[in-house]
């Protein structure tokens, strides 16, 4: 990069006032082409404008840095202070202050630069081709009653996920589709799973994990991921990660959750609530029956009031309009005993829903009991593998050969003799036998 070159001082102004100057040196700073900086963020202000301004410095030196609000909101995690990152940014000078300071473009974690900017390709790929547009994103169920959940049987999300469900919604079926959620092979498996998730009776998805570093979550970064969400049957509920993570997969799904309790808590409502709310609507209907009630008692006293003066058409009058009131209570009772018995065949409905914790006690009680069972038996076969061989041992044992009666002949090298015709007259040999050894002479 070739150095700027320095404008020549007129002849008649040999002094610059400092506004000039620092005009002057903008002119010359903002000629440098756009450049990664590495560093450690400090002094992080977040306006609420939703700009950003921080500082960026190692242990040589320090420069302010600013981020607009488009830029910001582009950036795909929440930068913190004592935070290192790689900052794509251009150089300029504010001339009010006369301090240098870096417009950031672009903000990466350090480190994870090619992942950050694979991320960022993704993303803008799939954005552009419209797979984010909101009216793409389905509703979810108002009354679930069956969720399909697709993460690891390991995973911390998974526990959450269970205890949140279990408390507000514990009538909700619930099925799991295991699929690791890191490593090489996750993006994988968990595409396989949703494809799976999408084919069954389930009415919605959650796909959650916990929190992690950008290489632990990037399996939810595959296109392939985003693809399988989007391709699904069902809505899917995306709660991966702490608030403050974002994965390709929560752009692509119908609901991004901030975390995995939240996505639960999202997938379905909470069973006490409608209760309260039954108890509040049958309570409304009641005091709507009685009004009811009240207005058609007073417009039988008003026609009452209005009827001729005949004592005898007066009271076949009167005994008719006790025959309507009679019957217009009958029905208001018989209309609130039927809303009670509804009520109580919704609460029968619900109750044998709930979670049968007994069963799954003897269910793990059973298992344990196998679980020992299984570990004594391997115990004996391998305890058997074990005698076995050492009774094959004790059989190659060549001392056992010779208590047998033979004897293991060497010459004079020390080599073992198997061939009479290699001997000669005369040669000493040096027997080994089962007790003891000695010498001898071929004759």
């Amino acid at each position: 990069m070739s150095t700027p070159e320095i404008p020549a001082f007129p002849h008649a102004r040999p002094v610059l006032s400092v506004g000039e100057l620092n005009r002057l040196a903008r002119t010359l700073v903002e000629q440098l082409p756009l450049v990664w900086v590495t560093g450690e963020i400090s002094n992080l202000t977040c306006a609420a404008s939703g700009h950003m301004y921080f500082t960026l410095r190692d242990k040589d030196a320090q420069a302010r840095c600013t981020i607009w609000r488009g830029k910001a909101a582009l950036l795909g995690f929440r930068p913190e202070n004592g935070q290192k990152v790689e900052a794509r940014a251009l150089a300029t000078l504010y001339e009010a202050r006369g301090e240098f300071q870096l417009n950031v473009e672009t903000l990466r974690p350090a480190g994870l630069g090619r992942l950050f900017e694979r991320f960022t390709e993704i993303r803008g790929r799939l954005e552009a081709e419209g797979l984010f547009r909101a009216e793409m994103k389905r509703p979810l169920p108002i009354f679930p009653r069956h969720l399909a959940i697709v993460t690891s049987p390991q995973a911390a999300a998974l526990r959450d996920v269970l205890v949140t469900l279990a408390r507000r919604a514990p009538h909700v079926v619930l099925t799991l589709f295991p699929t690791p959620v890191q490593g090489e092979n996750a993006a994988d498996g968990i595409v396989q799973a949703l494809n799976a998730a999408s084919a069954s009776a389930c009415d919605t998805i959650i796909l959650c994990r916990g929190g992690g570093g950008l290489e632990d979550l990037w399996c939810f970064n595959e296109e392939r991921v985003a693809r399988a969400i989007r391709a699904s049957r069902l809505p899917v509920v995306c709660g991966i990660g702490h608030e403050t993570d974002f994965t390709i997969a929560d752009f692509a799904a119908d609901l991004r959750a901030p975390t995995p309790t939240s996505a639960a808590e999202q997938s379905c409502p909470d069973r006490q609530t409608l209760l309260n709310r039954l108890d509040t609507l049958g309570e409304r209907l009641q005091r709507r029956q009685e009004n009811r009630l009240i207005q058609w008692a007073g417009r039988l006293d008003a026609l009452a009031a209005r009827l001729p003066s005949p004592a005898r058409q007066l009271t076949t009058r009167r005994t008719h309009l006790a025959a309507l009131q009679s019957r217009l209570q009958y029905a208001g009772r018989r209309n609130r005993e039927t809303h009670v018995e509804r009520l109580a065949t919704l609460a029968a409905h619900l109750l044998p829903r709930r979670p049968a914790t007994a069963r799954g006690r003897e269910r793990l009680a059973s298992l344990s009991d196998r679980l020992a069972i299984a570990m004594e038996n391997r115990q004996a076969i391998r305890r058997q593998r074990l005698e076995q061989a050492a009774q094959s041992l004790r059989q190659l044992d060549p001392n056992a050969v010779l208590s047998r009666g033979y004897a293991l002949a060497l010459n004079a090298e020390g080599h073992i003799v198997r061939d009479a015709t290699t001997l000669t007259t005369g040669e000493q040999l040096h027997l080994k036998l089962a007790r003891g050894e000695t010498r001898v002479q071929v004759s």
